[in-house]
């Protein structure tokens, strides 16, 4: 009887399936989806996630999907050429994590959907009219929110209470970076902190910046976001702990290489809202009434391991409200 009662169960999951990949596809189209990003790093891989999650709603890679992968390596230079070759290859839908990145396949197509993930200002950068009502061709997953950079500021400075010049790695090129720099430069002045910007435009910039902040000593550094910071974190770190520099920055992948502290959302979350996204419209909605959908969580970990190399004591406060923290 359990024998037979498996067996109904395990066909019953086959039709089940195999029904929603019928939903799933129009009868022997296979779409072929577009993805500019910077690159892989070390860690879980965004297709690693994505694939597993469209799978879920009945869609196949190889069989009902393609995709055609275009990474930039933190080159900005290379950006607009990748994004335009993927407009013309006249792919379905279109996905790329990143501001810069969603910025060029805007300026390539007005038609062809874009879904990006891990944006810090979808409004402000104007890539969407309003969270709400995006407007356009483009929606997806990102937003940052009021407060978020002078909060990193706050951490910093609760670790290294002493601190009172703090240099921030920023890309005047990154329309973000100017809003963060704008809310960062008052919660500085309520902190007693002066702040020194570096310019960090691409990978090529990372040796002259640190050069830089070995000329000009300061206590602390605050990194914005960049994509290739990814790829690139492990030298960010080793160069910080090498100037006995404490650092904060928003990616978690970069605290794990060695930097002492992250603060921020986590990429592969919004990439397991992608699938969501990608059925949607591949099934005929419209981006301009997709809502864009903002990180629910952000996260704090901590490197004692680094924490230890410098010679500071993390506050039990900040350890308490750690995510993670790496021994």
């Amino acid at each position: 009887m359990s024998t037979r009662r498996a067996l109904i169960c395990t066909m019953a999951g086959a039709l089940l399936a195999a029904a929603r990949a019928g939903r799933a596809q129009t009868p022997g189209k296979v779409y072929r989806i577009g993805w500019l990003s910077s690159g892989p790093w070390a860690g879980t891989q965004p297709l690693e996630v994505f694939n597993p999650g469209m799978r879920e709603l009945g869609w196949v890679e190889g069989r009902h999907y393609m995709i055609d992968n275009r990474y930039t390596e933190g080159r900005s230079e290379r950006i607009a050429a990748h994004a335009a070759d993927l407009v013309q290859r006249k792919v379905d839908l279109l996905v790329c994590s990143g501001t810069p990145h969603t910025e060029a396949l805007k300026n390539a197509t007005a038609t062809i959907p874009i879904i990006f993930y891990y944006v810090g200002d979808p409004v402000g950068s104007g890539l969407v009219a309003s969270l709400a009502r995006p407007g356009g061709n483009v929606t997806g997953l990102g937003g940052i929110g009021p407060g978020f950079a002078a909060k990193q500021l706050e951490l910093l400075r609760e670790v290294v209470p002493k601190a009172s010049r703090i240099a921030t790695l920023f890309n005047p090129a990154v329309s973000l970076h100017a809003a963060i720099a704008a809310e960062v430069e008052p919660a500085a002045r309520s902190l007693g902190v002066t702040l020194r910007p570096i310019e960090l435009r691409s990978p090529d910039d990372i040796d002259a910046a640190f050069a830089t902040l070995a000329r000009e000593p300061v206590d602390a550094l605050l990194i914005f976001g960049q994509g290739f910071l990814f790829e690139h974190g492990a030298r960010v770190a080793k160069l910080a702990i090498e100037q006995r520099l404490p650092a904060i920055i928003s990616f978690q992948e970069v605290a794990r290489y060695g930097l002492l502290m992250s603060y921020g959302s986590n990429i592969i979350d919004d990439v397991r809202r992608l699938p969501y996204f990608a059925d949607r419209v591949l099934k005929g909605a419209k981006t301009a009434e997709l809502p864009v959908e903002q990180p629910s969580r952000f996260y704090l970990t901590i490197n004692q391991k680094t924490a230890k190399a410098l010679g500071l004591t993390i506050p039990q406060s900040v350890l308490l409200r750690a995510d993670e923290v790496i021994e």
